[in-house]
């Protein structure tokens, strides 16, 4: 592993007790395997990265955090997540490839939501004409995925923009329409984010 990855996983290690590994695996399943950091441990412990390697621009944060995602642990793939959240003014559109292979992966909600809403969809709010249009083609694609994680993305990445006020109302109606049309489309998760953005529009 890179230095701050190692800096990183040690810092997680170090944070977790065992009784919290074992309530993760209790409330989130055994898809993942689990340190027992809590949330707040894996932000500071991020925090503590970023300053202990301030050098570290776009490819290397990117390339991070692919090295945290890479192995099956909750805690790293959850610091991946907040290392982006982190430094989302250093993504850019064409990170939505890497970010497509860490939902397909996510194995539980309490990763691909983080990273449907405070990754991606706060992601769009920053992208100029040309690249939103990049973007919707992006995720039209993921509303009819296999992958029942990019298809809850493609809703939920429309939350933030709703939150502001500033919601693509025909947007949303057109991923709605994607989404429920696809294979297998209406399943509880998919229909929870849908839930979940008609109460942020107030409908």
């Amino acid at each position: 592993m890179s230095a701050a990855a190692d800096f990183i996983d040690d810092s997680l290690q170090y944070e977790s007790t065992e009784e919290r590994a074992e309530d993760y695996e209790r409330r989130l399943g055994d898809a993942l395997e689990f340190y027992g950091a809590s949330v707040g441990a894996i932000r500071g412990t991020i925090r503590n990265a970023s300053r202990r390697y301030p050098e570290l621009q776009h490819d290397a944060i990117t390339a991070l955090a692919s090295e945290l995602w890479a192995r099956p642990v909750f805690e790293r793939r959850l610091a991946a997540v907040v290392l982006l959240q982190s430094n989302l003014k250093l993504l850019h559109i064409s990170d939505l490839t890497r970010v497509e292979g860490f939902l397909r992966s996510a194995a539980v909600q309490d990763l691909a939501d983080p990273i449907a809403v405070d990754v991606v969809g706060a992601l769009l709010l920053r992208l100029n004409e040309q690249d939103a249009l990049r973007a919707r083609a992006v995720l039209e694609r993921w509303a009819v995925s296999e992958s029942v994680w990019l298809r809850r993305a493609a809703v939920l990445v429309h939350l933030p923009a709703f939150r502001k006020g500033e919601g693509d109302e025909a947007g949303f109606r057109r991923t709605v329409r994607l989404v429920t049309g696809a294979q297998d489309g209406r399943v509880e998760e998919v229909e929870e984010a849908i839930r979940i953005l008609r109460e942020a529009r107030g409908s």
